[in-house]
């Protein structure tokens, strides 16, 4: 499967994907570069600011994505 193919499938299965999600499942580490490309290819993605404590209890904010 194509880096698009398995961001797509992914917010299919589990309704969103994250920079640190597309990391650890599938290696892909420019997730905002590769959502820019779906979205010029037609797909319909959001994206929602999040927040989640980090191991050092620090709050770090990301982008999660989803179907619009």
């Amino acid at each position: 499967m194509t880096q698009h193919q398995l961001i797509m499938a992914h917010i299919d299965t589990f309704g969103s994907i994250s920079p640190m999600e597309a990391f650890m499942e599938y290696g892909i580490t420019k997730l905002a570069t590769r959502v820019s490309e779906l979205i010029r290819q037609g797909e319909r993605i959001s994206k929602e600011p999040a927040e989640a404590k980090n191991r050092y209890g620090q709050t770090v904010r990301f982008m999660r994505y989803r179907r619009a």
